[in-house]
């Protein structure tokens, strides 16, 4: 059992012009466990993709220790990576079913990130927020490269495409991670970039440390839409309680 308590908050929504939802998101507390899928490959094909590695992720049962679940995780997101390229094989050579991804893992005192695309992971401790992922997307490898600034890439007219995805056309597909000692009051975000690229990270910092009794994640979605988010908006909140 975890020396911490987690509870979190999640929810979906198409966004503000979009009529349907190729999100899907896990919200496990009790396995300390959770994810968010942003569906690539048009309104079938992303649905599709995002709902299968859900589905895949959310079925593991609470029995495994950390170590095992840990390559519990792993080894589903491959099952699902290799699935997903065999059926977009199958459709034909222009097919594309795949998602970005990113999971958080949380057992004892340490978090595990693993994610692939833009699908983000922020912790906010004390105040401070920090990005933990990496986007695995055009727009960030020219940001990378000096190209563009930070600022530059939600704007940018190739900022959707990825360069890593689950079930995307790498062959030798791998997920990054990145680990870290948990501290009580931490508050973690997940999302799909509908959200990142409609709000600020000062934003992100104050509808994240939302007051006790409200939902960060319906201030989250709200605000994005408040926006007019154009692609689909979800948001995963955790938040780590330090034993008493």
């Amino acid at each position: 059992m975890s020396v911490f308590a987690f509870r979190s908050w999640a929810g979906t929504h198409p966004g503000a012009r979009r009529a349907h939802n190729e999100d899907s998101y896990v919200d496990r507390p009790d396995l300390g466990l959770w994810a968010v899928a942003d569906g690539a490959g048009g309104r079938e094909a992303g649905e599709v993709a995002a709902w299968m590695i859900a589905d895949m992720l959310g079925s593991i049962p609470m029995s495994l220790s950390a170590a095992a679940l840990h390559d519990e995780v792993r080894s589903r997101i491959g099952q699902a990576h290799q699935k997903l390229r065999a059926e977009a094989a199958r459709r034909g050579e222009s097919a594309v079913i795949a998602a970005a991804l990113v999971v958080m893992l949380a057992r004892d005192d340490r978090f595990t990130c693993l994610w692939a695309g833009d699908a983000r992971a922020y912790l906010l401790r004390n105040g401070m927020l920090s990005q933990l992922s990496h986007d695995h997307s055009l727009a960030q490898a020219l940001a990378d490269a000096g190209a563009i600034s930070a600022a530059e890439m939600a704007a940018h007219p190739r900022a959707d495409i990825l360069t890593r995805a689950v079930g995307g056309d790498l062959e030798n597909f791998a997920l990054d991670e990145r680990e870290g000692m948990l501290t009580g009051g931490d508050r973690f975000l997940l999302c799909s970039d509908g959200v990142s690229k409609s709000l600020t990270p000062a934003e992100l910092t104050v509808l994240l440390g939302a007051p006790e009794g409200v939902a960060p994640s319906e201030l989250l979605l709200a605000a994005a839409l408040g926006r007019e988010a154009a692609d689909n908006i979800t948001a995963v909140a955790i938040e780590a309680r330090a034993p008493k």
